[in-house]
């Protein structure tokens, strides 16, 4: 006569390896941040751009202003020649420093969308998130650095069918797409520190409007820096936005650059934008 079959085993309230319960019992291992951080960075960039999608307005209206830049001011100096350009026509000379401004222009206003963020209840739910501070800030950073790569595409374009000597070199694209997002990255954040001081959107854009200007003119974007009175000088030498254009200028012109420094002084001024506004993230949601 065979035997009865066994009883299974009662099982265990605390679950053991493999009963399938571990898993509802005890929590999962966090990620380590290294590893957590780009996922959560690009998650924000891409809800970022999600909004560009559904509303390309935006980008329609930004090309006017570098478009009438180069039309009117960049062909009427080019038959003029008043500005010294080392044998480079006025309007090749001046198509860099409108890359960087219409890139510029677009990022330091950024600091108004994440005060309509606090304004509308967002930015304290994101906060109660996991996710860093640092994280935060970044993917803002880079989806203004993503708009304005695609505002200095239609001003390529437009510089192009105006007759400007561009490269096409594929590298050298990359490195004008680098520069244009690593600049992007510091004057949004700049803008996103400005806003974590003044904590409203009107005094925002009262220093934005203050500073955007000084920044323009300080940098070698519309002249050489040899021609400018001394003070302007040393301006040029602490204004970001002065390396950006001789990167693009050299990338895209083939002129003499320091690109190595230039880069260089970008990607700091990056860092630091970085972290200035994750710093001050904190106080703008109080």
């Amino acid at each position: 006569m065979s035997e009865a079959p066994a009883a299974p085993r009662t099982a265990s309230a605390d679950g053991t390896p493999g009963d399938g319960t571990a898993l509802l019992l005890t929590p999962p291992v966090p990620r380590a941040g290294w590893r957590v951080l780009p996922a959560r960075v690009a998650a924000l960039c891409a809800v970022e751009l999600q909004k560009l999608r559904h509303d390309r307005t935006e980008l329609y209206t930004r090309a006017v202003q570098p478009a009438l830049w180069l039309l009117i001011f960049g062909q009427t100096f080019t038959r003029i020649r008043a500005i010294p350009t080392g044998g480079v026509p006025y309007l090749d000379y001046l198509a860099p420093g409108i890359i960087a401004q219409s890139a510029m222009f677009i990022a330091i206003f950024y600091g108004i969308q994440i005060i309509w963020e606090r304004d509308a209840g967002i930015l304290n739910k994101l906060l109660v998130t996991p996710t860093p501070r640092s994280a935060l800030i970044t993917g803002k950073a880079f989806a203004a650095g993503v708009k304005s790569l695609v505002q200095a595409v239609v001003v390529i374009v437009i510089a192009a069918l105006l007759g400007v000597a561009l490269t096409w070199n594929p590298l050298r694209l990359l490195g004008v797409a680098l520069a244009v997002v690593l600049a992007s990255v510091f004057f949004s954040c700049l803008s996103m520190t400005i806003a974590g001081i003044v904590l409203s959107r009107d005094r925002l854009m009262g220093f934005g409007q203050a500073i955007t200007m000084p920044l323009f003119f300080g940098s070698d974007a519309l002249y050489p820096v040899s021609v400018m009175p001394g003070w302007l000088q040393a301006v040029s030498k602490v204004n970001p936005l002065s390396y950006q254009v001789d990167a693009l200028r050299g990338l895209l012109l083939g002129t003499p650059a320091h690109l190595a420094a230039d880069f260089g002084v970008l990607a700091v001024a990056a860092a630091a934008g970085i972290t200035a506004a994750s710093a001050l993230l904190g106080r703008l949601a109080r």
